[in-house]
């Protein structure tokens, strides 16, 4: 037998979806609750914040890659294009939290506190520098999110140190597959092999190169070397996050 569900049901049972996603959109504009610990409190809270995972040594001085000492084979045997990479913390807990949100769930917000953290970093291991460039999404893939996390990171950072920021100095010049679904250090190398291109004269400049997540270094050393083909003096990196580097 047929039922009619009155209308004044339905809207009964539309409120509170509504309510709801109007409630996850505002917390990703303006959010109440922290990130770790889900206490009031916007992005991080005073305890979370100090309880970040952080990179801690050893860990290679030219790409970061934990638990080497001195400089990784991988950096001897195959110099990436950068000059060094600085990470503040490991891809887990909270931070992972961040990454993700930022990254996927249009947590747009996220960039100032993340890009204050990686400035404590910077200011730990100081780099020198004149100019900011993100590390570029293809246009296909930056048009379905809506935005380029890395160029959100990158013009919080030159806010940061009153650094002039080149934002979109570098193109993706075809699409490829996602590095975190390839297995293999030299499968992440082919996959980015000659896909970046820089489009503005860098001559003489001393990069600081942004991204969100470094795994191998393959993304940054391609870029590098393409920001140094247009005459760039020096490319250093700096990420949020390191994840340990597949074999």
């Amino acid at each position: 037998m047929e039922t009619d569900i009155p209308e004044k049901a339905l809207h009964r049972r539309r409120r509170p979806l509504l309510s709801q996603l109007a409630s996850t959109m505002l917390e990703s504009v303006l959010p109440s609750s922290c990130a770790g610990c889900r206490r009031d409190a916007p992005v991080l809270c005073t305890e979370c914040r100090p309880e970040m995972p952080k990179m801690r040594p050893p860990f290679c001085e030219v790409c970061a890659r934990p638990g080497a000492a001195g400089v990784c084979y991988q950096c001897l045997t195959r110099p990436p294009g950068f000059d060094g990479i600085r990470v503040p913390f490991l891809h887990e807990g909270t931070a992972r939290t961040l990454v993700h949100r930022l990254k996927y769930a249009n947590y747009r917000v996220y960039a100032r506190t993340m890009a204050e953290l990686m400035a404590e970093c910077l200011e730990e291991q100081p780099v020198t520098v004149d100019t900011v460039v993100a590390v570029p999404l293809h246009g296909k893939r930056e048009r379905e999110r809506g935005y380029n996390q890395s160029e959100l990171l990158a013009r919080e950072l030159g806010q940061l140190f009153g650094l002039a920021v080149e934002a979109r100095a570098l193109r993706k010049s075809r699409e490829t597959e996602p590095q975190v679904a390839l297995e293999k250090a030299e499968e992440r190398r082919r996959n980015v092999q000659g896909v970046f291109a820089c489009g503005a004269d860098m001559s003489g400049k001393r990069v600081l190169l942004v991204d969100d997540v470094v795994t191998t270094g393959a993304t940054m050393s391609a870029c590098a070397s393409a920001l140094k083909e247009a005459g760039a003096e020096a490319v250093w990196g700096v990420a949020f996050v390191r994840q340990p580097p597949p074999r």
